[in-house]
């Protein structure tokens, strides 16, 4: 059985955000990276499948974009894929998730995967749109925001987390594609001998060139934090001269007591 798991390296959310020069993606100067935390709960629901089919099973981690992302796919590797693709451009941050679908699926499209995990979005662009378009593009079935997963003999049970917190159960034969939510599993920390092991798995570097042949559908115009908004008031006193003070600004300032 064949599995592959779709990664993508993100900022660390606590980074310091701001525009790049064109104003259309963020700045990456002084910013810290690591894999996309959706695409953890599938790297680890991709590994625990791969240990309970045992032998005879091969799990692919493939991540899109600049040199960079080796560590990501590193960590992947360490936590129990078996190789790694890393497809190399160092401009993926500016294709549209259609772009980076068709990159996956023309990957993807004769190497005879059974099941393939991606996360249910990414924490940077957010549009939840390439897992979906994968399963299209390959005609696979396809699921989203599981939070529960089983399989058995070429079905997949899968949990999937609704609005309101209801959970919804699908069955859905192989080929298939599932998008991973959070709660899903406990992604496991790579050990110390898995991380060396990882060191001997082997990664294939292929060109962008080599698999992307479709523009862009949708192009990002512009990137920008929100616009401030007006600062706030200390007010230092006694009680009673606080009370009259808040009633004055109240009066001047909102119709809450007019």
């Amino acid at each position: 059985m064949k599995l592959l798991v779709c990664i993508k390296q993100v900022p660390d959310l606590e980074s310091r955000f701001k525009p790049d020069a064109a104003g259309t993606w963020y700045n990456e100067a002084d910013l810290a990276f690591r894999m996309n935390e959706y695409d953890e709960y599938a790297v680890e629901q991709a590994v625990q499948l791969r240990e309970k089919l045992g032998e005879g099973t091969e799990l692919t981690v493939l991540s899109i974009g600049p040199d960079r992302v080796v560590e990501a796919i590193k960590k992947s590797l360490a936590m129990g894929c078996d190789n790694a693709a890393h497809i190399q451009d160092p401009a993926a941050s500016g294709k549209d998730p259609w772009q980076i679908a068709s990159i996956i699926a023309a990957y993807a499209k004769d190497k005879g995967f059974d099941i393939v995990f991606t996360g249910m979005q990414s924490q940077d662009r957010g549009s939840a749109q390439v897992g979906v378009t994968v399963a299209e593009l390959l005609g696979f079935a396809c699921t989203t925001t599981i939070v529960g997963f089983d399989y058995d003999n070429g079905t997949i049970t899968a949990k999937r987390e609704l609005e309101g917190g209801i959970k919804g159960i699908v069955k859905l034969k192989t080929p298939a594609l599932v998008t991973c939510q959070l709660g899903l599993n406990i992604p496991r920390y790579p050990t110390l001998p898995n991380i060396m092991k990882a060191k001997k798995k082997e990664i294939t570097v292929i060109p962008v060139a080599e698999l992307l042949a479709t523009e862009a559908l949708a192009a990002t115009t512009s990137f920008h934090p929100p616009a401030k908004k007006g600062g706030g008031i200390v007010l230092e006193g006694d009680v009673g001269e606080l009370v009259d003070k808040v009633i004055a600004i109240l009066k001047d300032k909102t119709a809450v007591l007019r």
